[in-house]
């Protein structure tokens, strides 16, 4: 019995670590990876100073130099010493170049933000997942908006250590219409039974590694679709490239069935009607900008932009996935960005194609604003002010403000449950924001002030027109209203027409 165990023992501990290998190597390799880049070039420094102290004593050793030791001492010491800055050298400039690789493809323009279409602020998709997940014991794990259909997907858990999913849910959350369709789709949990994050042979992570090895995802970037009763969880993968400066890249996706448990890579992203570039990645690039410029300036943070963190976009202030306005152009990831620093003024925009083939990073473009916008802060305590009769009351509030083409922005305001009017604004023109007020469907309302020139200006103009203009049907319309000398023979016999048939039906009804 004994030898059973001392045999069996090291045997089945050999087995699951060759069972476990694919996923927890993955991860090992990983990190230590990352690790690696940031000691490389000390370590490099670490041995060849250790390798030119072991012959500088070998040589002394061998002439018989007394002072041998002395000199092996003093040159590991300067070794030493050198070794430390060096390290602190390159974990400072270390980053720097992290920064730069990913700048790889940003490029900083002063044109136009593409047109692009508001949706329905994310927190408000967000509120309205619970509500209608009926009698669902789980728990949401995601949730993320769809731009190829205009909708919002959430994801939920099965309760339990040994579960995966549950449901996937997608539904309308309309910005200004009447539709509230949903789509709930349920997950096989007898055969598809894995989730990120699960336990042994429920954990997906594992189940891609088995596929392919050193390929990683994050958990906020995995979310699920319905197609004819159907989920499908996807999940962005990506991998690692360079050895002294490690970045990340784009791997395709996998997909996994929500009915047959089966687990499909591919590097197709118009498999999936969502946006298949992982928003992480997405993030990492925009936060790169900060190596527009000199080391130094990196350094100082003299140079690249912040996403802006206050008023109305707070928690939620970067990567706003927005479709663009023409059908044809797809969807992006777009950020405010503010000055690093202590100003607050969102001066320019970045976008990045929720879309890309290819094992490459994206293309991201910087469009800087002119003229720039005010703070989200400072646009939450204009709208109170200048549209106070509509906000803010019981439960209303100013939602996200995000960029929607040109240089205008739009608010939402509303609440969770009922989205009810749109802010729209256009910049500080002349030294005041340009702001407008439209119902949720994009109607004009009124403007505090209009920008000259602008469409809402235009609209506001041929209102007015409108009202100083004499209706024609009006009695003495063309001249003053009573007025029947400006009438025309014929008008004077219509009217005495009219007139008699009016007093006819009278007699005839009884009414004298």
């Amino acid at each position: 019995m004994g030898r059973a165990l001392r045999w069996g023992i090291p045997i089945i501990l050999a087995g699951l670590a060759v069972w476990y290998a694919s996923y927890v190597t993955t991860i090992v390799v990983w990190e230590l990876r990352k690790l690696l880049s940031w000691l490389a070039a000390p370590l490099l420094v670490a041995a060849f100073v250790g390798l030119v102290w072991l012959v500088v004593w070998l040589v002394r050793r061998r002439s018989g130099g007394g002072s041998g030791e002395n000199a092996a001492v003093v040159l590991g010491c300067l070794g030493a010493a050198l070794g430390v800055g060096i390290t602190v050298w390159w974990l400072v400039y270390g980053a720097y170049l992290q920064d730069r690789a990913y700048m790889e493809n940003v490029q900083i323009v002063s044109t136009p933000v593409p047109e692009l279409t508001a949706r329905a602020p994310y927190v408000v998709g967000k509120a309205q997942a619970a509500p209608h997940l009926g009698d669902v014991t789980g728990e949401i794990s995601d949730i993320t908006y769809l731009p190829d259909s205009d909708r919002f997907a959430t994801l939920v858990e099965r309760r339990g250590w040994l579960s995966g999913y549950e449901v996937g849910l997608v539904q309308d959350v309309p910005l200004g219409g009447s539709s509230r369709s949903q789509e709930s789709c349920a997950f096989d949990v007898d055969v598809a039974d894995a989730r990120v994050g699960g336990w042994f042979t429920h954990n997906l992570g594992r189940k891609i590694a088995d596929r392919r090895r050193w390929v990683r995802f994050d958990a906020d970037d995995v979310y699920v679709t319905c197609s004819g009763g159907t989920p499908t969880v996807v999940v962005p993968l990506k991998r690692q490239t360079g050895w002294l400066v490690v970045t990340e890249r784009p791997a395709g996706l996998a997909l996994y069935d929500g009915r047959t448990g089966r687990l499909t890579l591919t590097t197709d992203t118009t498999a999936v009607p969502g946006p298949s570039y992982p928003l992480s990645l997405a993030s990492r690039q925009r936060e790169a900008t900060a190596a527009v410029g000199s080391f130094a300036d990196w350094w100082f943070e003299r140079s690249g932009w912040d996403e802006s963190e206050d008023g109305a976009n707070a928690g939620n202030e970067s990567e706003f996935t927005l479709r663009y306005r023409d059908a044809a152009g797809g969807s992006a990831y777009v950020t405010p960005l503010t000055p690093q620093g202590e100003a607050s003024s969102v001066v320019a925009v970045s976008t990045l194609p929720t879309r890309h083939q290819g094992g490459d990073l994206a293309p991201m473009t910087v469009h800087r604003l002119s003229p720039t916008w005010s703070s989200p802060k400072a646009l939450v305590a204009l709208i109170k002010a200048e549209y106070r009769d509509v906000c803010c009351y019981n439960d209303d509030r100013v939602f996200e403000v995000v960029p929607t083409g040109g240089s205008t922005w739009t608010a939402t305001v509303g609440s969770e449950q009922n989205i009810r009017y749109r802010v729209e604004g256009r910049g500080q023109i002349g030294g005041r924001e340009a702001t407008c007020l439209k119902a949720a469907d994009g109607s004009l309302i009124r403007c505090a002030y209009a920008a000259p020139g602008s469409v809402e200006e235009q609209e506001l103009r041929r209102r007015e027109q409108e009202k100083q203009k004499p209706r024609e049907d009006a009695p003495g319309s063309p001249g003053q209203v009573g007025d029947l000398k400006a009438y025309t023979p014929e008008q004077l016999a219509e009217l005495q027409r009219r007139l008699s048939e009016e007093v006819v039906r009278r007699l005839g009804a009884g009414q004298g």
